[in-house]
């Protein structure tokens, strides 16, 4: 996969997307990185590439232009109008759904904005998709943009060494990830599970099931919805709903959330 960045600093993107496993994945020329600068496209020479807004306010905005002259490069360079994601947080709030849609990609483009924004018109005519990575205010792109790379990346086969880890951890499936535990058994009084320790891997597998199911519920219960519930899921929630045997801790309005969800999937 080749991911291109459209950015003020790309030593930024460089330094940050060079390391641990997306660093590795470049190495094995599984991923490609391609940063633009955005200041070289500038129409003054000086390398600015901003300019007062419109109708007044403060701050600057970044013009249409150079920006438009990053993204002709890119096309040049691809041979095709690619993709283009703006980060912005008026954007889709990003998950991981949309990382395993966006992997599927072959080019992705990602803008990063700076400053008040970029001039609308030339989002309007090259922008494909608007993202933010949450409900709050950055400085620029260049870290909403590092975040989607290294997700996205992990969905590209062959990126993870154990492929099973990137279907298995949190959000697949809907579900947060069961707790992990390691050597030693016994740290500061508190003990591994035993199930971990039994080596029957049906049991594993049920308690990390159950383990991903409470988690949700306590956590993001919004997700529980969406989640396929088989006939031992069913019987667990139910157990939750009902008499929440220990360990676990479940209050009456999760108790009630838990019957209302039940008697949905008792309709269907």
């Amino acid at each position: 996969m080749n991911f291109y960045v459209m950015t003020l600093f790309p030593e930024m993107i460089e330094s940050g997307m060079h390391t641990s496993i997306t660093g590795r994945a470049m190495a094995k020329g599984l991923l490609s990185l391609t940063t633009v600068n955005i200041r070289d496209f500038s129409t003054r020479g000086d390398g600015r590439i901003d300019d007062y807004p419109y109708g007044g306010g403060a701050g600057m905005v970044m013009q249409a232009e150079p920006v438009y002259r990053a993204y002709e490069h890119v096309v040049n360079c691809i041979g095709h109008r690619p993709r283009l994601v703006y980060l912005t947080p008026q954007g889709s709030v990003f998950h991981q759904q949309m990382a395993k849609e966006f992997a599927r990609e072959e080019d992705l483009v990602f803008l990063c904005g700076h400053y008040e924004g970029i001039d609308e018109r030339v989002l309007d005519e090259i922008a494909t998709d608007y993202v933010s990575i949450g409900d709050y205010v950055l400085t620029g792109g260049e870290l909403p943009s590092m975040v989607m790379m290294d997700a996205i990346a992990r969905m590209v086969p062959g990126v993870l060494s154990n492929q099973e880890s990137g279907e298995t951890e949190t959000f697949s499936g809907n579900l947060l990830e069961y707790p992990q535990y390691s050597r030693p058994e016994l740290w500061h009084d508190s003990a591994v599970p035993p199930v971990l320790l039994s080596g029957h891997h049906g049991n594993v597998d049920r308690w990390r099931r159950d383990q991903a199911l409470y988690r949700t519920l306590k956590n993001r219960p919004d997700l529980l919805p969406g989640v396929e519930l088989d006939k031992k899921d069913r019987k667990f929630l139910r157990e939750l709903a009902d008499t929440a045997p220990e360990p676990y801790s479940v209050v009456e309005e999760e108790k009630e959330f838990l019957r209302k969800l039940l008697a949905k999937h008792d309709k269907a």
